[in-house]
């Protein structure tokens, strides 16, 4: 089995401790990590090396930043997301992974943009929400290629979209939010709609179960989440797929993530 994890850590220098602890608890082979928020050369790959991880990062400083934890030997392939070569955002790592004995795996890690606020003070939509639409759109032209090839291959992250209302505490207070807005979730489905597979809600269908608690308003005692974190499989990965879930333990550490870590097993 491969047990592959996405955790929107929040800065991995602020949660080193949180991260250390979960990684010896939890112990996933590869997880696909986002905001890390520092430049390549400050991420802490000594320590998490010593838990038995090879590491591949595509930083930035203060902002965004994504990278790659892996158990096994990794191949990076990409570490920006094809087609804007202006978009200096750190968004996107795109690797192979091999596990010893195995199938190979393709792992994109992904940080979407959130993309408020959506509009304008005259009502159009804001420069922030177009990027976000425009790279949707991106990562749709890419998921085509990927499907033309013959890897299977798991694309996880903090997607910043909520698919249905059924993925938030609070639908009518989220409907301009660009979480929700309908233009968000069309091309979410539009790239389900490709093919992929929701690795969470394969097995987890009931409504309101969440990845994401503000820090604000005691949104994590109240449980008044957003479901917003997401691993889609190619049909190939799909057809490994064993098991899901959302491991909540994180998010009740000191210091934690505002996020917690979404996992999905595939048979070797």
């Amino acid at each position: 089995m491969i047990k592959i994890a996405t955790w929107n850590v929040n800065s991995i220098k602020a949660r080193l401790p949180v991260a250390m602890q979960w990684l010896k608890q939890f112990q996933p082979d590869v997880v696909l990590l986002q905001e890390i928020k520092c430049v390549d050369e400050a991420f802490p790959g000594l320590e998490i090396g010593d838990l038995g991880y090879n590491v591949a990062v595509s930083g930035q400083k203060t902002y965004n930043g994504v990278a790659i934890l892996s158990k096994f030997p990794i191949e990076v392939e990409l570490t920006a997301l094809p087609g804007d070569d202006k978009d200096d955002h750190a968004r996107y790592i795109e690797a192979l992974v091999t596990p010893k004995g195995g199938n190979v795996v393709r792992v994109g890690a992904i940080y979407l943009p959130n993309g408020n606020p959506t509009r304008n003070e005259d009502g159009k939509n804001s420069d922030k929400y177009l990027y976000k639409l425009k790279w949707m759109e991106r990562l749709i032209s890419h998921t085509e290629a990927l499907l033309k090839t013959e890897d299977d291959f798991v694309l996880g992250g903090d997607y910043n979209i909520c698919p249905t209302d059924t993925d938030l505490y609070d639908p009518a207070g989220f409907t301009d939010d660009a979480l929700c807005r309908p233009e968000s979730r069309a091309r979410f489905r539009q790239l389900m709609y490709l093919g992929l597979t929701d690795a969470f809600r394969a097995f987890n269908t009931a409504p309101h179960l969440y990845s994401y608690w503000d820090y604000q308003r005691g949104a994590w005692a109240k449980d008044n989440g957003l479901l917003i974190d997401h691993l889609l499989l190619s049909p190939g990965a799909a057809d490994r797929l064993k098991a899901s879930g959302i491991d909540k333990t994180p998010r009740g550490m000191e210091k934690a993530s505002d996020h917690t870590p979404v996992w999905c097993e595939l048979e070797g």
